[in-house]
């Protein structure tokens, strides 16, 4: 009788466990796109893992970037369990997606708790050039990334910048040292980027720091 009666406890245990789990699951996902921070901490306190990832295949820190959620965010790169270096199916880092957002602080966090700023193929900083961030350029750059970083096509930050960004990321990169001249493998250049889409003011800094560099290139 004792025995059948051990048995009922456990698998009631077993079970209320299981709703508990499942509850957190989603308690913990709703609180992030919530930006309920407070909710998110307490569940970490009681110990849900800050790595599960969300039915759409996210992990909770991405999540709460990618939803604007700073404080829930905040809270998830300063828990000491959090892995910062997740990658999404695209092969997306949270300082990479913090970085295009424009989220300051965010990257100073995730910079802090070693998020990778010079992973390879497309880097943080090309995703800040093509965000048009220049605060986080020169966080990025303060913090050695590479600045002529090349993707999987070998499109470099500034080039990003040109297409994308604006003339202040671009000034920025190139007075950094960025070298205008390289070219992708598709054989365009920075120049080429921001002619593309008629980006002119971009283009003039560009084309002028090719003249500097083929001067350069060619003084005795």
């Amino acid at each position: 009788m004792k025995n059948i009666l051990k048995s009922f406890v456990l698998i009631a245990i077993s079970l209320i466990s299981g709703l508990a789990k499942g509850g957190s699951y989603d308690d913990f996902f709703k609180a992030i796109t919530l930006d309920d921070a407070r909710t998110v901490s307490s569940l970490l306190q009681r110990g849900f893992d800050p790595n599960t990832i969300s039915p759409k295949g996210v992990h909770g820190l991405f999540l709460a970037i990618q939803s604007d959620a700073i404080k829930s965010a905040t809270v998830l790169i300063q828990w000491p369990k959090t892995q910062v270096e997740w990658r999404s199916d695209k092969d997306e880092s949270p300082l990479m997606l913090a970085s295009i957002r424009g989220h300051v602080d965010l990257v100073k966090l995730l910079i802090a708790k070693d998020a990778d700023v010079n992973k390879t193929g497309w880097t943080p900083l090309h995703y800040a050039a093509s965000g048009a961030k220049a605060q986080v350029i020169s966080i990025l750059l303060d913090h050695s990334a590479y600045i002529d970083a090349e993707s999987p096509n070998d499109s470099t930050p500034l080039m990003m910048a040109a297409m994308y960004g604006n003339a202040d990321c671009v000034k920025l990169l190139l007075e950094a040292g960025a070298d205008p001249t390289l070219k992708n493998q598709l054989g365009m250049t920075a120049s080429d980027f921001a002619r593309q889409v008629s980006r002119n003011d971009s283009l003039a800094l560009i084309e002028s720091a090719v003249g500097q560099w083929k001067h350069a290139t060619t003084r005795p």
